[in-house]
């Protein structure tokens, strides 16, 4: 998928809804290429490991600190995205609020660029608030995707914004990687160069975004339904699911049990590596881009099998996947081993994501859209302080152990193929129809 618009023209026309214009899916996948140079550059590796070794001097506290910043954000989305997410629905409105987060995500990167030596508040309130931002515009532009999509297409449309973006973090990170060799090439410490790519990153995001907001449409009429407050909008959205719709509740569990896994992979891939491996630095960067590279490429060709297996069997075999991956890298000591890892977790990555997305857009009705994603964003963010927290807790605990650490891991993915086998997809299709959805053709009601 490219700039030019999505695969040839005869595959959109049984992919895409009616009225939706080859356009506005370039628009709806460039959300995915503009933020995914946040995680990437972000999360991943650059501010993470300035954060710790310069901003925090390197205490033994700095990881922890960092840890705990993204775990108060993820807290916050927890419980103010069901809320969020009804209202959005309810108003008609979720482009304008997608416009709202995206600006302060940017905004927040941007001043991530002002956090020096010794500045620890405000690196952590700046990554704490665009960190916040980007996670309630993540699960906004996946609320766009039935629109979209034609329910037997779900899994390649959602596949090709994953693969797009995979290609959005990988471009960041290039810009990265050339300010950081150009700079360390001149003798400047990271303090000189890592604010710049700070705000090149935000700018990444700010520009590439901008076709979301001028060609995306709300198509979903407003429900005018009465929003509660946070706790009490949370509350009753969980009841409603456990009343109504059984096997999107267990989807979410399911969601949740392997995303902390995924969680692990993203936030603790670098630490393992250098850790563990003994990896440099350039090796390490050579290694997120090996596994963006296969994530694009698993979500993309992995999109189509979906569509023709049914999600659930797409996801059973990904999350098998996961467990493999666990397996090897637990066993890698040779480097070469551990790169056949790295490759493999790119792949899995890219296809859980992209299966887990098209499964909840097959489930949620229309007039819910918004509050449905919500919920998945917030067994997703459940997972991110969890995932780490349990991966932290086991290292400390073990001594160090990273290779056990990751091990453990491994459990959640199996969790999570357990979940899954209570996921009953014709009935789920079966309660979206009955609270107003469009029927699902056979082979989509039966997953296959």
């Amino acid at each position: 998928m490219n700039a030019a618009g999505p695969p040839a023209a005869s595959r959109l026309g049984d992919a895409l809804n009616p009225g939706v214009t080859r356009r506005e899916l370039w628009a709806w996948a460039m959300y995915d290429f503009a933020n995914s140079g946040y995680t990437t550059v972000v999360l991943t590796t650059v501010f993470s490991a300035y954060f710790v070794g310069v901003v925090a001097a390197g205490h033994d506290w700095a990881t922890l600190a960092f840890t705990s910043a993204l775990s108060l954000s993820y807290l916050a989305v927890m419980v103010t995205m069901p809320a969020l997410g009804t209202r959005a629905d309810a108003l008609a409105r979720r482009r304008r609020f997608l416009f709202i987060s995206t600006a302060g995500c940017v905004t927040g990167t941007a001043m991530l660029a002002m956090a020096g030596p010794g500045d620890i508040a405000i690196g952590l309130i700046a990554l704490a608030f665009s960190n916040y931002c980007y996670c309630v515009g993540e699960s906004l532009i996946a609320a766009f995707l039935p629109e979209i999509a034609r329910p037997q297409a779900l899994g390649r449309v959602s596949g090709w914004g994953w693969s797009f973006g995979y290609f959005g973090g990988m471009l960041a990170l290039g810009v990265s990687l050339l300010v950081a060799g150009r700079a360390e090439a001149g003798g400047l410490p990271a303090e000189a160069y890592v604010p710049w790519i700070m705000l090149l990153t935000a700018a990444i995001f700010a520009v590439a975004a901008v076709p979301s907001f001028l060609f995306l449409k709300e198509r979903t009429a407003a429900t005018h339904r009465a929003t509660e407050g946070v706790w009490q909008r949370l509350a009753s959205a969980w009841r409603d699911t456990g009343a109504h719709f059984p096997d999107f509740r267990w989807l979410l569990v399911c969601g949740a049990c392997y995303q902390a896994g995924i969680a692990v992979v993203v936030t603790l891939a670098a630490v393992y590596a250098s850790v563990a491996m003994g990896f440099s630095m350039a090796q390490t960067m050579m290694l997120v881009f090996t596994v963006n590279i296969a994530a694009a490429v698993g979500a993309f060709s992995f999109g189509h099998l979906q569509d023709r297996i049914g999600h659930k069997p797409a996801l059973a075999i990904t999350l098998a996947g996961w467990i493999l991956m666990v397996l090897v890298a637990y066993a890698a000591v040779e480097a070469w081993v551990f790169w056949l890892a790295a490759t493999l977790a790119g792949l899995c990555m890219g296809t859980s994501q992209s299966a887990g997305r098209a499964m909840v857009a097959a489930f949620a009705p229309p007039g819910r859209l918004a509050e449905f994603f919500s919920l998945w964003a917030f067994a997703i963010q459940l997972a991110a302080v969890v995932g780490p927290l349990f991966y932290g807790v086991v290292t400390w605990v073990s001594g160090g152990n990273h290779r056990l650490a990751l091990l453990f891991t491994g459990s959640f993915f199996v969790a999570g193929l357990i979940v899954l086998a209570r996921v009953n997809f014709p009935r789920g299709m079966r309660a979206r129809e009955q609270a107003g959805g469009p029927p699902a053709s056979s082979a989509v009601a039966a997953g296959v």
